[in-house]
C-alpha cells in the first residue's frame, strides 16, 4: 500500500529539549493510524509537523511525494485543501461572533474552493447528524459534542484526503466520546479519508484505528496493527496506557 502522507526521520528540538527524535510514519489512502503516548511523549509535536505548522530540525514530510513545509497561505493552499485537522477543544475553535454556517464554510473561502458553499454546508451538517438550519445558529447554542461534530464538518468542507485529529474527543464525556468516534469511523469509510488520530486514550484507538505507533520521550517504541500491539504489548509505556485509561468498550458493555 503506497503512502499518501509520509514523514521520515523527523526530529524537533526546543532549546536543550528534544521533543521528537528520528520519528517516521506513513499513512495510506483510507487508512486509520493512531499515534499514542503519555503526556510529553511528542504526540502533538508530531501532529504539528505533519500539518506543516512547524519546521523539523531534521527529516521530511511529503504528501503524494511532494515535499511539505510551512509557508505562506498561498504556498500551502494546495496542502491545506488535501490535509485538514480536527481540533482538541471544539469550544475554543469557533469564533463566537460567527454563525455556524459561516464557520463551516470558512475553509472553502480561504482555500478558494469553487462551488455552492451554502449547499456544501447544508450537506456537511446533515452528514454529521445535524439539521441544515443549524447554519443560522451561534456556536454557544450547541453542546460540546455538537460543536465537535461542527468541527468535523468544517474539516471535511474542502473534501480533504487526510484528517489529522489531535485528541479529538478528550474534552467530551465518555458517552458523547463514543458517538463522535463512531461518526469519525463512518465518515472516514464513506469519504475514503485517511485518518491520523493523536490520542492517549487507547479505547478510542481500539474502536477507530487499524494501526498504532507508541511514542515515549519523542521516539517510536512500538508499532503495528492495533490488535497485535494491544493484545500483547511489548513496551512498558503501552502496558501502562492500557491499564490506566478507561476504555470505550466498558461504556458499551
Amino acid at each position: 500500500m503506497s503512502a499518501l502522507l509520509e514523514a521520515t526521520g523527523l526530529t524537533r528540538r526546543y532549546g536543550h529539549v528534544t521533543a521528537l527524535d528520528d520519528v517516521s510514519v506513513h499513512l495510506a489512502a483510507g487508512e486509520r493510524v493512531a499515534v499514542v503516548g503519555e503526556s510529553g511523549s511528542g504526540k502533538s509535536t508530531l501532529a504539528r509537523l505533519l500539518l506543516a505548522l512547524d519546521t523539523p530540525d531534521a527529516g521530511t514530510v511529503a504528501l503524494d511525494g511532494r515535499p511539505v513545509r510551512p509557508g505562506s497561505a498561498r504556498s500551502t493552499r494546495w496542502f491545506r485543501r488535501r490535509v485538514q485537522t480536527v481540533p482538541q477543544d471544539p469550544g475554543r475553535s469557533f469564533n463566537p461572533r460567527m454563525r455556524v454556517g459561516d464557520a463551516v464554510a470558512e475553509p472553502l473561502a480561504c482555500l478558494r474552493v469553487h462551488g455552492d458553499h451554502s449547499a456544501r454546508v447544508a450537506e456537511l451538517l446533515v452528514a454529521v447528524g445535524l439539521e441544515p438550519d443549524a447554519a443560522r445558529r451561534w456556536p454557544h447554542e450547541f453542546s460540546g459534542g455538537q460543536r465537535q461534530r461542527l468541527a468535523i464538518a468544517r474539516a471535511l468542507a474542502p473534501r480533504p484526503d487526510v484528517l489529522v485529529a489531535d485528541e479529538p474527543v478528550s474534552a467530551l464525556d465518555v458517552v458523547v466520546r463514543l458517538q463522535v468516534v463512531e461518526l469519525l469511523a463512518q465518515l472516514s469509510a464513506a469519504e475514503g479519508l485517511a485518518l491520523l488520530v493523536v490520542s492517549h486514550d487507547l479505547g478510542v484507538v481500539q474502536h477507530l484505528c487499524d494501526r498504532v505507533l507508541v511514542l515515549d520521550a519523542g521516539r517510536v517504541v512500538e508499532q503495528g496493527p492495533v490488535g497485535e500491539v494491544f493484545g500483547a504489548p511489548a513496551h512498558p509505556v503501552t502496558a501502562r496506557l492500557l491499564d490506566a485509561v478507561p476504555t470505550l468498550a466498558a461504556v458499551v458493555s
